[in-house]
């Protein structure tokens, strides 16, 4: 009855949401702040007849706003449904079994051998450094064999960030008829965009989302920055998919919320804050934590089991992410809220393990 690809297939599993308690959600990075009141006020005036039409499925006034922006133009921009949904346009598109074998970091966003799964993609885990940190020349690899490299930057989950000039080194080692995708979802937290790096190199496509610093994770917007042909290859696979991924209101909010430049700002800058002193009040409790630019810090404390950590804050009203495999086992993942949040969480901290 099922084909055997579908046997094969291993899903995503996203950060719990269990509804049994009232909980201090800090494992789905989602954003501690509201969206822009111009967003609030938008919905009451917005009129409801409106979603009786389908959508615009070029999505021209949301695109436009976005190549604003970023200071690109209209062709250079995709937009779908949540960054997820673009990534997967990606994996359809840019790579596969005929251009060989795909790389990307052995920790990183776990939807990335999820989509190779569901293509039927042959991937490469390239292991991290000593530091956690992505190996870029590894990733380029000694050969001609990748189909193409995907990684994100800030990385997911340990939050290690590589500027724009690193990155151009890679690039112009890697062959230029292979796509190197740059998932930037965690930039604005600290990181620096390789949007720069766009007119040297054809072949990078940058993969953002409204989730995070824009405080939309429930209304599901990504896009895609790059070269027209590249867009020009997404349209086609969304055609060939979901004309229409997204709908009216998601178009209305998204166009708002990139105009709100300086209220966004704002929020990223304090969520950097907060995570700044955050770590280093965890640090001065004995735990070690990496490097983060992202909306998120990757921690363990030396001598508890990840999972322990993990189950024992559970308990006491506070997620945080665990992740099984034995190389990370041991870290837990702890997404940026307000001050008071952190604070909630560092008391109990100290209280657990004095």
């Amino acid at each position: 009855m099922f084909t055997h690809r579908f046997r094969q297939l291993a899903p995503y599993v996203p950060g719990e949401q269990p509804g049994d308690r009232q909980y201090l959600k800090l494992n789905t990075n989602e954003c501690p702040y509201p969206p822009a009141p111009s967003i609030a006020a938008l919905l009451h005036r917005f009129d409801p007849s409106r979603l009786r039409l389908y959508p615009d499925p070029t999505m021209e006034r949301l695109r436009e706003a976005i190549a604003n922006r970023h200071g690109l133009r209209l062709e250079q921009i995709f937009t779908g449904n949540g960054s997820d949904e673009v990534l997967s346009f990606c994996f359809y598109a840019f790579f596969g079994a005929d251009l060989g074998t795909l790389r990307f970091p052995a920790f990183t966003y776990s939807f990335y051998p999820v989509y190779c799964d569901f293509y039927e993609i042959p991937y490469e885990k390239v292991p991290l450094t000593e530091a956690f940190e992505v190996d870029l020349d590894a990733l380029r690899g000694p050969g001609p064999a990748a189909s193409g490299i995907i990684f994100a930057n800030p990385n997911a989950p340990t939050g290690h960030f590589w500027p724009p000039e690193r990155i151009a080194e890679m690039l112009k080692r890697f062959r230029s008829d292979r796509v190197v995708v740059v998932d930037e979802a965690y930039v604005d937290f600290g990181g620096e965009s390789v949007l720069p790096l766009l007119d040297a190199h054809p072949n990078l496509l940058i993969v953002r989302t409204m989730s995070k610093s824009l405080a939309l994770a429930g209304l599901r917007i990504g896009y895609a920055l790059g070269n027209p042909d590249l867009i020009k290859a997404l349209f086609a696979v969304k055609d060939g998919f979901n004309s229409y991924p997204l709908d009216t209101l998601a178009q209305e909010i998204g166009t708002l919320a990139v105009a709100e430049e300086a209220y966004y700002r704002d929020i990223a800058d304090r969520i950097a804050a907060t995570r700044t002193r955050f770590a280093a009040s965890l640090a001065e409790r004995g735990w070690q934590v990496l490097p983060s630019r992202a909306n998120f810090v990757f921690a363990r404390r030396p001598g508890v089991d990840g999972q322990a950590v993990y189950r024992t804050l559970k308990a006491e009203g506070i997620l945080v992410r665990h992740f099984n495999p034995p190389e990370i086992a041991d870290f837990v993942r702890i997404t940026i809220g307000t001050d008071p949040q952190m604070d909630r969480l560092l008391d109990t901290v100290s209280r657990l393990w004095p």
